[in-house]
């Protein structure tokens, strides 16, 4: 069982088999579907499925905390299951692929006193870009 459903269970969210199979999709290392991606492979599982029943529970996840909404300039909002996991995203600016990175350090603590403007910072979201290798030789 996916570390995500495993999750939805321990929460007693209630497990339709729409919802379970958006949860199934949305099982994996470096998963980052558009909604339309995660609407594709659920309709191969569950052909029945619907598009409003896909982006609801998208919405849902992203409400309880369960999964990430990851925005990136111009393209589809991605939906990525690590939410528990802290962890960083590699941006291709090319193609749009994204993978979870893990740089070392604090990356709180990096924010100077004095850059914090008298916020108290609660967490922090950096996007690393660049050109992915296939990209980068085209």
């Amino acid at each position: 069982m996916s570390d995500l459903l495993e999750r939805l269970r321990g929460r007693g969210w209630r497990m339709t088999a729409q919802r379970r199979v958006v949860a199934e999709v949305l099982t994996g290392e470096h998963v980052h579907f558009t909604a339309d991606e995660v609407l594709a492979r659920a309709t191969e599982r569950l052909p029945e499925i619907s598009r409003a029943t896909v982006y609801n529970t998208l919405g849902e996840l992203v409400s309880l905390g369960e999964v990430i909404e990851v925005a990136t300039e111009g393209r589809a909002k991605r939906y990525d299951p690590n939410a528990h996991h802290p962890h960083q995203h590699l941006v291709c600016s090319g193609c749009g692929a994204i993978r979870d990175v893990h740089p070392g350090g604090d990356l709180l603590a990096e924010l100077p006193p004095a850059e914090r403007f008298g916020f108290t910072v609660s967490d922090v979201e950096v996007t690393y870009r660049g050109l992915c290798p296939e990209c980068a030789h085209a």
